[in-house]
C-alpha cells in the first residue's frame, strides 16, 4: 500500500477555492472556468488536454502507462435558464441540475444574453408583506412560483426584448462564500468547487515533489455532472480506476462528517468497487487520516456516468462532508486538507492488482474477497465478551 502522504499548501487550497467560486459556471456555460484551470495547470507545468466541449484530462506521468488512474471532480453548478419571456417583463426559469425553489428565492445572480450581462433577484411571485400580507407565507414553494426580476428597465415583453433577454439564456446564481476564523466556509457551489480546489492543491504538491508515480495519474475536470453527462465521455482505454471527489452528506441518517475524508461505500446506482474502496480507506488508517464511510441514498456522482457510457473501470468516492447539500452550503478546511493529503498518497500508492493493467485476461491475479467466517472470541474468564473495559 504505502505511498506518501505530502503536505498540502493551505493557502493555496483556500485562494483556489475563492478563485473557482468568483467565476459564474452553471452546467452549459463553463468556457471561463475551464480557461482557468488550464491557467493554474500552465503554473504548474502539468500537461492537459481538452475534449471538444472544455472537460480537462491532466495527466502526470508515472513509470507504467496501462493500469493508469484517474481522480475527478466537476467545475460546473447548478444554475437556472429562462424559460419564458413574461408581460409583467420578469422572466419564468427552469432550474439547471437538481435543486429546489426554495433556495432560489432572494438569490441575487447574472443573466447571461448576446448582448450582455444583466443583474437580478430571483422572488416568489407574492415577494411583498405589504402587499399580499401573509399569503407570503402560505404560497406554494417551486420554479413555477418564482420570477426573475431585471436590474433595468424591464416591465413589458417589448421591453425584455428591447434588451436582447431569450428564452435559453443562461443563469448563474451569486455563491455568496464566507471564510469564517473557525476554518468553516459556507457558501453556494461549494459541490463541486470545493473538489476542484482539492485536486489542484494535491496536484500543485505532487508537481512540486516531482516523485515518480508507479502508473500514470490522470486529474480530469469535467463540466456537464450536476445534468448527469460528467464522466461519460473523458476516459481512456489504458484508465482501470476512478476515484470521485465530490460532496458527502451531513444530514441525520447519515454518517458523512464535515472533517476527514468521508469513503462512500455506495450511492444510488449501487455498491462501489470493494478493493478501490478499501483501499482508500486502508491509505487513510495508514497515513493517519481522518475516516469515515458512509451510504448514499438519493446521490450519483462522476463515477456513475461513467459506468453507465459502459467503462470497465473500479469506482470509488471520497468525499467532503457538506451540510445543505445544493444549497447554502458549509463545509470544514479541515476535510477539504484531508481529501488533498489521500489524493497525493493514492497517486503516490503501490498497484494492488497488476492484472488490471489489462482490459481482459485470465483468471491469474484476479481478486479475492473475504469468505471465511470471522473468527469467534472466547469469553473473558468473568464472563465478559471484552471490548467495553
Amino acid at each position: 500500500m504505502s505511498g506518501e502522504r505530502l503536505e498540502i499548501d493551505l493557502g493555496y487550497l483556500r485562494g483556489a477555492l475563492e478563485a473557482l467560486l468568483a467565476i459564474p459556471s452553471p452546467t452549459g456555460y463553463t468556457d471561463t472556468v475551464v480557461r482557468h484551470v488550464c491557467g493554474e495547470l500552465d503554473a504548474m507545468g502539468v500537461e492537459y488536454d481538452l475534449t471538444r466541449r472544455g472537460a480537462i484530462r491532466a495527466r502526470l506521468t508515472g513509470e507504467v502507462h496501462g493500469g493508469a488512474r484517474a481522480i475527478i471532480s466537476h467545475l460546473d453548478t447548478l444554475g437556472a435558464q429562462v424559460r419564458a419571456l413574461k408581460p409583467n417583463g420578469r422572466l419564468e426559469l427552469a432550474p439547471v441540475g437538481t435543486w429546489s425553489a426554495r433556495f432560489a428565492e432572494g438569490a441575487r445572480v447574472t443573466l447571461f444574453t448576446d448582448k450582455g450581462s444583466y443583474r437580478g433577484t430571483i422572488l416568489p411571485l407574492k415577494a411583498s408583506g405589504h402587499t399580499y400580507n401573509d399569503e407570503i407565507d402560505t404560497q406554494p414553494v417551486g420554479w413555477d412560483h418564482v420570477e426573475l426580476r431585471i436590474d433595468a428597465k424591464a416591465f413589458s415583453l417589448p421591453d425584455l426584448h428591447r434588451l436582447g433577454i431569450e428564452i435559453g439564456d443562461m443563469v448563474a446564481i451569486d455563491p455568496q462564500p464566507e471564510f469564517p476564523d473557525s476554518g468553516f466556509i459556507v457558501s453556494r457551489h461549494l459541490d463541486n468547487k470545493a473538489g476542484a480546489a482539492v485536486m489542484l492543491a494535491a496536484l500543485k504538491a505532487l508537481a512540486a515533489k516531482g516523485a515518480q508515480l508507479p502508473v500514470d495519474a490522470f486529474y480530469l475536470f469535467t463540466i456537464a455532472e450536476e445534468v448527469g453527462h460528467g464522466a461519460a465521455s473523458i476516459l481512456l482505454p489504458d484508465i482501470a480506476s476512478l476515484v470521485a471527489v465530490d460532496n458527502g452528506t451531513t444530514a441525520p441518517g447519515q454518517n458523512s462528517s464535515e472533517f476527514g475524508v468521508t469513503v462512500a461505500m455506495a450511492d444510488q446506482t449501487g455498491p462501489f468497487d470493494f478493493h478501490l474502496t478499501r483501499k482508500l480507506a486502508s491509505l487513510c488508517r495508514e497515513h493517519d487520516i481522518r475516516m469515515q464511510k458512509d451510504v448514499f441514498r438519493h446521490y450519483r456522482s462522476d463515477s456513475a456516468s461513467a459506468i453507465e457510457a459502459g467503462a470497465d473501470v473500479r469506482t470509488a468516492l471520497v468525499t467532503f462532508g457538506v451540510d445543505s447539500s445544493h444549497g447554502y452550503e458549509r463545509i470544514h478546511m479541515h476535510a477539504l486538507r484531508s481529501l488533498a493529503e489521500l489524493l497525493t498518497a493514492y497517486s503516490l500508492s503501490a498497484v494492488d492488482i497488476p492484472r488490471d493493467r489489462q482490459p481482459v485476461s485470465g483468471l491469474k491475479g484476479f481478486t479475492r474477497q473475504p469468505s471465511k467466517p470471522a473468527p469467534v472470541r472466547s469469553p473473558e474468564p468473568n464472563g465478559d465478551e471484552g471490548g467495553n473495559q
